[in-house]
């Protein structure tokens, strides 16, 4: 499992002038099952992205998204092995 972590490198306004193609590019990588969870960091200095993905679609998929092409924000992925979940959320433990 894959935790990508947005971090916006332009001034806000940049980021939302370039937000709507990002959310249809979000959009559909959900609908392929690239990601599970996307959001807003807190305060708005990025964003992060849970995915479970292999690396070569993960990658494929973030050199699509309109903040990498236009250089919006610096990416970085961290994988790590799920291994224990809280009740309910067992979909997210690795095999």
């Amino acid at each position: 499992m894959y935790v990508v972590s947005l971090t916006y490198k332009v001034p806000e306004e940049i980021v939302d002038f370039h937000l709507p193609a990002h959310v249809a590019w979000l959009q559909d990588a959900f609908d392929r099952g690239v990601f599970m969870v996307a959001g807003r960091k807190i305060p708005r200095t990025g964003g992060l992205l849970l995915s479970n993905a292999d690396r070569a679609d993960l990658n494929a998929a973030l050199e699509q998204d309109p903040f990498y092409v236009n250089g919006v924000a610096d990416f970085d992925v961290e994988e790590f092995h799920a291994s224990r979940v809280a009740p309910g959320y067992e979909n997210l433990l690795d095999s």
